[in-house]
């Protein structure tokens, strides 16, 4: 007999920050699935390209990379030659700022929309003081994370690891370069998993029991959250740690002082 899932209804969206290969992407669409809640993954550069003007291809070119379409086409431009001359439909990509500004509209406009499980693009930082949001890292070790990308996605060991160093270190930069933050900070998140842990149905099941617990909370003002509420006072203050150098000459110590002087009699 399965339990029900808790009442989460309270919350507005989980955010899904992965290493890549450790199976973030495959924790948030099952857990979409799960609660019936709207994935938003790669649709958010479709919308993005369609507000902005853009080709698809180049808002691509642009998601999660830290270099943006201008300094992309300054280096074609100086490929090319500096005679290139445009033509007259050329439509000059928009600079990273504008860039920002649409992903924000777009993640704060399916946040508001309700229920909704974001894959990466910053969102744990465009989100970051919503009480009604739950934010998420997924990370695996790199051995393990090389065997997932290597059978996913036909690669061999070598290309998986090429792969996947290339792909964290590309989100490193875009959220630095974006949101002045890296994406290991664990003060960014409200749950850490470790997929070479725990599998990826199990780390669903906590995300769904994280929900329900802030869902519980979130009405509640801020002062009555963390570590001091419910709190219960020490009867007594606690002992101090006696330091290891310490502890351990003291049995020494304690040898000398209690053993009989050695006998002097001739």
């Amino acid at each position: 007999m399965t339990t029900p899932d808790p009442d989460v209804s309270a919350m507005r969206a989980v955010t899904i920050s992965r290493e890549y290969g450790s199976g973030g992407g495959e924790i948030a669409a099952r857990l979409a699935k799960r609660l019936g809640w709207r994935l938003v993954d790669h649709e958010v550069v479709t919308q993005i390209a369609q507000q902005l003007g853009v080709e698809e291809q180049d808002a691509e070119a642009h998601d999660e990379h830290a270099e943006g379409w201008v300094m992309q086409f300054f280096t074609t431009m100086q490929t090319v030659g500096p005679m290139v001359a445009l033509p007259s439909n050329y439509k000059f990509p928009p600079n990273d700022a504008s860039y920002t500004r649409a992903l924000r509209d777009i993640v704060l406009g399916a946040t508001q929309a309700g229920h909704s499980v974001i894959i990466g693009r910053g969102s744990q930082m465009i989100l970051r003081d919503r009480l009604d949001t739950l934010h998420v890292r997924i990370f695996a070790p790199l051995a393990q994370r090389i065997a997932y990308v290597a059978q996913r996605e036909s690669l061999t060991p070598e290309a998986a690891q090429r792969r996947i160093q290339q792909k964290d270190l590309d989100r490193r930069r875009y959220l630095a370069a974006t949101f002045h933050h890296t994406p290991d900070e664990a003060t960014l998140y409200d749950l850490v998993l470790n997929t070479g842990a725990i599998d990826l149905d199990g780390c669903v099941d906590l995300i769904i029991r994280a929900l329900a617990n802030r869902a519980n909370r979130v009405h509640e003002p801020v002062t009555a959250l963390g570590p001091l509420a419910p709190m219960t006072r020490y009867s007594e203050p606690p002992a101090d740690f006696q330091r290891a150098d310490a502890a351990a000459s003291a049995p020494a110590a304690e040898t000398q002082a209690t053993e009989p002087p050695p006998d002097s009699t001739p």
